[in-house]
């Protein structure tokens, strides 16, 4: 399988997710196309994917009003038509509603919404590999 990663990250967290899950999903032989910021999606590498994992983190006040970075950034994205793709949100405290709201943006690029996780930034690596398992045996489930 391949699979492209697109990311949005302030500090580094999300990127960083995003290198953890690269690193999952090629332990289970899989080759990443491309791993790019989402203001500069490659895309040739989402085209030659077969799934497409897109990563934003979550701002908001401690418990409310959290929300998904860079939903203009994913509205952005290209047509996705028929690709398969799976997201993920980075957060401190609470995700809120954020994975949903990625997944509607998500859905309306045409995509096929497979999967999402939320990811605590304190627990990257465990929830990069739950992740990355996740979204191994909901392809190979296809």
């Amino acid at each position: 399988m391949k699979a492209a990663i697109l990311i949005e990250s302030l500090t580094g967290n999300t990127w960083r997710a995003g290198e953890l899950i690269a690193a999952n999903l090629q332990q289970e032989n899989w080759q990443v196309t491309g791993f790019a910021p989402m203001r500069s999606p490659d895309h040739a590498a989402i085209q030659e994917a077969d799934v497409v994992v897109v990563g934003t983190w979550v701002h908001g006040l401690f418990v409310v009003g959290q929300a998904p970075w860079g939903v203009d950034r994913i509205r952005a994205l290209p047509k996705m038509s028929g690709k398969r793709v799976a997201a993920f949100c980075t957060f401190a405290l609470n995700p809120g509603k954020s994975l949903d709201a990625v997944t509607r943006e998500l859905l309306s690029t045409g995509a096929d919404v497979i999967g999402g996780l939320t990811l605590q930034r304190g627990r990257l690596a465990a929830h990069s590999e739950e992740f990355a398992a996740r979204l191994v045996d909901a392809v190979s489930n296809a």
